[in-house]
């Protein structure tokens, strides 16, 4: 008895080979589905502004304190907060009563002293005449005109206090000494000031509100790349959706120290034409440093992202150094171990002799990341500027790897596309 007929066997071969081709089809796919996958970016050429931040402080170019010269009790107030003043014009009163008082006293004492004076010139006089008859001697008549230098004396010094005494009855009314606009009130009537040591503040005048300045503070690893004249944008929070511009006026070279953190005033001049910035907000500064206008550029995103183990990547390509660059780095590092060839390199990096180099992905057409190897120039917070030919504009750069199940349309602009492959 036979087990196995041709008609069974032939089934069989059959069932075999279809089975064996479908486990082939499978692990086809599941190859082809867990296959890399890309994000990537276009190349473009646009604007590079190399920018340093930082917060500061909008105040107006002059504000005058005005005090008070004498102690006293307000009576009258002249002006309150946001007043415009003129130079000269009358602010506020002192209560003037003891000053005048003050002043009558010394008038009295100067009319007494002119009597005094008076009855010295008539005592000399008739002491000269005794003393040319012979009735009094000489040193009687010295008295008399010791006497009348004195009362001269005298009265000349009561007129001088009466002078103070009035200059002081001036000093009662308070005066703004400039035009401007009134920006804080320390008094009000009835409160009584005192200038025994110093002279109190009453008020705070800003010269001019259509001229500010903003002061804000850079540390010191970024104030050598920060120069006067350059441009500032900033914004406040009061106009979140506006931009203001700025220029820097002075680096001030006087430090502040705060735990171990060196930091410099940099004043910047702001136009305040429409009058919307206040004294006291908040800016938040950008410096524009450097500026690159129609430049390769790489989005940042780009020079982070690896490739996973299991991708297909080209072997590297090592970009040459510049001409220009190549006599400078072969210069800096002649002669020297390889860790300090490296370090010469670095130093002339730092100080614009060579660029700096970074590694970016290609995709190609059929799938592969071919590795580029590119100098860098100046950057700021999205972009990267190219130098040299490794790359072009148009070339496709991978961002970042994405898995299938989450394979979507990159979000951004045109420059921006998804490219998918497996």
């Amino acid at each position: 008895m036979k087990l196995f007929t041709p008609g069974k066997i032939t089934g069989l071969v059959v069932i075999l080979a279809l089975a064996g081709g479908a486990y082939w089809m499978q692990q086809k796919n599941q190859a082809e589905k867990v296959r890399p996958q890309y994000r990537t970016v276009t190349i473009d050429r646009g604007t590079i502004a190399q920018r340093i931040t930082a917060n500061g402080t909008l105040n107006p170019v002059t504000v005058v304190n005005v005090g008070t010269q004498i102690s006293g009790t307000v009576t009258k107030l002249h002006a309150d907060y946001n007043s415009a003043v003129k130079a000269g014009q009358v602010l506020a009163e002192l209560d003037p009563a003891l000053l005048k008082a003050q002043i009558a006293q010394s008038e009295a004492n100067r009319r007494s002293a002119e009597a005094t004076l008076t009855l010295a010139r008539s005592t000399l006089a008739r002491n000269q005449s005794l003393r040319d008859r012979g009735f009094i001697s000489d040193s009687a008549l010295d008295s008399a005109r010791k006497d009348l230098d004195a009362a001269s004396a005298q009265l000349a010094a009561l007129k001088a206090m009466i002078d103070r005494d009035r200059t002081n009855l001036a000093y009662s009314v308070i005066r703004s000494p400039i035009k401007g606009i009134v920006v804080d009130r320390t008094i009000d009537v009835g409160q009584t000031v005192a200038a025994s040591f110093q002279t109190p503040t009453l008020f705070k005048i800003a010269k001019d509100l259509q001229s500010m300045q903003i002061d804000t503070s850079v540390s010191e690893a970024d104030i050598a790349n920060i120069k006067p004249g350059m441009p500032v944008a900033f914004s406040v929070d009061a106009f979140r959706d506006r931009d203001f511009n700025g220029r820097v006026r002075v680096i001030r070279l006087n430090p502040t120290v705060q735990q171990n953190v060196v930091t410099y005033n940099v004043v910047i001049d702001v136009k305040n034409d429409s009058g919307v910035l206040l004294p006291g907000m908040t800016a938040q500064v950008n410096i524009v440093t450097q500026r690159r206008d129609n430049v390769l550029r790489v989005p940042n995103v780009a020079l982070r992202f690896k490739p996973s183990d299991d991708a297909d990547v080209k072997p590297a390509r090592a970009v040459p150094v510049p001409a220009a660059n190549a006599a400078t780095a072969a210069t800096a590092t002649k002669g020297v171990a390889p860790a300090a060839a490296v370090e010469s390199e670095v130093q002339a990096t730092r100080y614009g002799l060579v660029r700096r180099s970074s590694r970016v992905y290609r995709l190609t057409e059929s799938g592969e990341l071919d590795p580029v190897e590119i100098r860098t120039g100046i950057a700021d917070t999205r972009y990267t500027e190219i130098v040299g030919d490794a790359l072009k504009e148009g070339d496709a750069i991978v961002v970042r790897e994405v898995s299938a199940d989450k394979a979507a349309p990159a979000p951004g602009g045109p420059n921006f596309r998804l490219r998918l492959f497996g």
